[in-house]
């Protein structure tokens, strides 16, 4: 058994697992840690606990140090340079004509590294500025092209909900959202309703997928009849087939037999006897009679015709008929002449052959 802690080194970065080793940790603590960039100071968030060797990391650092005062005053030190740092590689950019934009500068806790976000359309060669940043500041330096969504983690903003940014406030890490998420709650499906700030679908469309459907194993877990659309099911009014299921209401619009549609809640239907899930996984599939194949008779009247291996065709009495002859107007060939002779064909005129 070993004890672990989880630091996390910006307000809503990935949390990081670090041994605790002999120190006395608490949660909410500043500690000193060392990282593949060197030095850095995080935040405690996650307390000591103890895990089994066997779900202990690889290579699992310990803890330096805790923070005292003057690793915090180092720190404010650390975010004035890095506002000194952005506008001077701001002017840089202007002057080298660059097609980027500058995100956010990030300076290590012990000064090693300087490290510039920035986005662009495509591929930027950024050798001279990397140069000139390196001489005016002496330290290594570092850029990154992120994307949008990144952008709007580092930057911040408020949402079409009026919260700040799910992303830059408590989301550690990005997660793959589908348009098909949004299809099974219902929602208006125009990209200027579903979409973040950043331009991409909204991360809050992950929260309730789970519950919608069949994708959260809702079969499963209720023992009650979900209905889904297209089941056939017998309500209070009579029989019918489901249009839309509401998952949030839990009800179901019913169009009955006669036209008139209905609106019941999932308690008030039942599914009708030989119907199953059309969408549901765990249904058992539906068994079908086995269609029986008949003969099929040919039509009255219509006789079918043999045409020999001759090639030629035969009349009612099964003789074979002759074509009629041509006419004199199309009986000669046209390379042939009047007397009856033909004559030879010209050889074709070679491209380096000339005329006089």
């Amino acid at each position: 058994m070993q004890t672990i802690v989880g630091v996390r080194f910006k307000l809503a970065g990935k949390i990081y697992s670090f041994g605790q080793g002999q120190l006395t940790i608490t949660e909410g603590d500043h500690v000193i840690v060392e990282t593949t960039r060197g030095m850095e100071c995080g935040k405690v968030v996650i307390a000591p606990r103890e895990v089994p060797d066997e779900s202990v990391p690889p290579n699992l650092r310990i803890v330096h140090r805790i923070a005292d005062a003057s690793d915090l005053a180092r720190i404010d030190e650390n975010r004035a340079r890095e506002r000194e740092a952005r506008s001077v590689c701001e002017e840089k950019i202007r002057e080298l004509g660059l097609k980027m934009k500058l995100v956010d500068v990030e300076l290590t806790f012990d000064l090693s590294k300087m490290l510039f976000y920035f986005t662009a359309d495509g591929r930027v060669d950024f050798r001279q500025l990397v140069r000139e940043l390196a001489g005016v500041f002496r330290t290594r330096i570092e850029l990154r092209q992120i994307g949008v969504r990144d952008e709007a983690k580092m930057m911040g903003g408020m949402g079409c909900c009026g919260r700040p940014l799910c992303c830059s406030t408590f989301l550690g890490d990005f997660v793959p959202v589908s348009i098909r998420m949004a299809k099974e709650q219902n929602l208006s499906l125009n990209p200027t309703k579903i979409s973040g700030i950043c331009g991409r679908l909204m991360c809050c469309l992950k929260y309730e997928s789970d519950g919608y459907g069949c994708g959260g194993c809702m079969c499963t877990k209720k023992a009650e009849y979900v209905p889904m659309q297209n089941d056939r099911v017998i309500a209070e009014d009579g029989e019918g087939r489901v249009v839309a299921v509401n998952e949030q209401r839990r009800t179901a619009t019913i169009l009955m037999d006669d036209s008139k549609t209905v609106v019941a809640a999932w308690e008030d239907i039942a599914r009708a006897e030989g119907e199953t899930h059309a969408a549901c996984p765990h249904a058992q599939p539906r068994e079908r009679a086995p269609r029986e194949r008949t003969h099929r008779e040919p039509r009255e009247g219509r006789e079918r015709r043999e045409r020999p291996a001759g090639g030629k065709p035969r009349n009612e009495h099964g003789e074979r008929s002759e074509r009629e002859p041509r006419s004199a107007k199309n009986a000669g060939d046209r390379r042939r002449p009047q007397n009856g002779r033909r004559q030879p064909r010209r050889a074709p005129r070679a491209n380096n052959e000339s005329y006089e």
